[in-house]
């Protein structure tokens, strides 16, 4: 059986339960990083063996590969720099290297409905991906997700409970976020079936929400009213089209391309009664949104309560 694996973007949001999850499992595994000291040394403190290199530089990945059974990708490119850069040009050089090294199986992390917009340059990337790598021969599995419940609390939690604005849209669109640990874990799942090769999985969460049902859904936990700041489409649309007028806002586009089509009218949810019989995994074991959100508030306001009360006792009278 394949033991070693190399996980590629191993410091983002779903990269570090990639590696939290196969180091749990027992797989030898390998990170590709960028030379960044800071996120690595937490993989580094887990367990994992961490190697520098750069999808952008490909000359850099064929060393990373060595040795290597299986590839996880779940990379993305930084904001600040061209999508083709990082998400087009180093996954392309990266599947050919695998294919090239004899790589048993690969995984790609792909976008929910990704093939319905060729218009946002993200989604007709990875769409573009999906189909080189199909096109390679790599033994592989693709799975699109929706969104990471991770992902709210920085977005909508934080800015609550520090009675900051919280940006939102007047759109209905409606996302099954799902928590990255259950990624991870059905991703292993997955892995361990050889009847999955060479499908598509889509991942999504037990319920999809709308963007003023979260923020509801916050401040009831919080027990707090958010100070929200509506953006309308409308608004999104323009700018994106007056970004459009500068070659040097030309990515900044793209990005809100991608932001439009989040807040258009759209679903991005699956059933999941199929992949679960698939998986053989029971539905009841995926955790919900309200129960994500309710052990961070729980948690959280324990600390607040608990140092508020270190801070009481230590006041100096005099």
């Amino acid at each position: 059986m394949p033991t070693s694996i190399l996980v590629v973007g191993a410091t983002g949001t779903l990269g570090r339960q990639i590696v939290r999850r196969a180091l749990d499992e027992g797989y030898d595994v390998r990170c590709l990083v960028r030379p960044r000291p800071a996120p690595a040394d937490l993989l580094r403190d887990w367990g994992a063996t961490v190697v520098n290199a750069d999808l952008s530089k490909p000359e850099t990945i064929p060393a990373t590969l060595v040795g290597i059974h299986m590839v996880i990708d779940c990379a993305i490119g930084r904001p600040e720099e061209p999508i083709k850069t990082v998400d087009w040009e180093g996954k392309v050089a990266l599947i050919q290297c695998a294919k090239a090294m004899g790589i048993q199986k690969y995984v790609f992390y792909s976008i929910h409905n990704c093939e319905k917009h060729p218009e946002v340059p993200l989604m007709e990337i990875k769409y573009c991906t999906e189909k080189f790598l199909k096109d390679s021969g790599l033994t592989h599995i693709i799975i699109q997700l929706c969104g990471f419940m991770q992902g709210l609390i920085g977005q909508y939690a934080v800015p609550i409970l520090e009675e900051k604005s919280v940006w939102g849209t007047d759109a209905p669109t409606r996302i099954a976020y799902m928590d990255t640990q259950d990624i991870a874990r059905l991703t292993y799942i997955a892995l361990r079936n050889e009847n999955i090769s060479g499908k598509i999985l889509t991942f999504a969460g037990p319920r999809a929400w709308t963007t003023q049902e979260v923020i509801t859904l916050c401040e009831r936990l919080a027990g707090q009213d958010a100070n929200v700041t509506t953006v309308p489409v409308s608004v999104l649309r323009f700018t994106r089209q007056l970004t459009r007028f500068f070659e040097w806002t030309n990515d900044v586009a793209d990005r809100l391309a991608f932001s439009e089509v989040l807040t258009s009218d759209t679903v991005f949810s699956v059933p999941m009664t199929e992949t679960y019989n698939l998986l053989g995994v029971d539905s009841k074991d995926i955790i919900t949104l309200e129960k994500y959100l309710q052990d961070y508030f729980t948690n959280i306001l324990k600390k607040l309560k608990d140092l508020k009360a270190q801070s009481k006792q230590s006041d100096i009278f005099i």
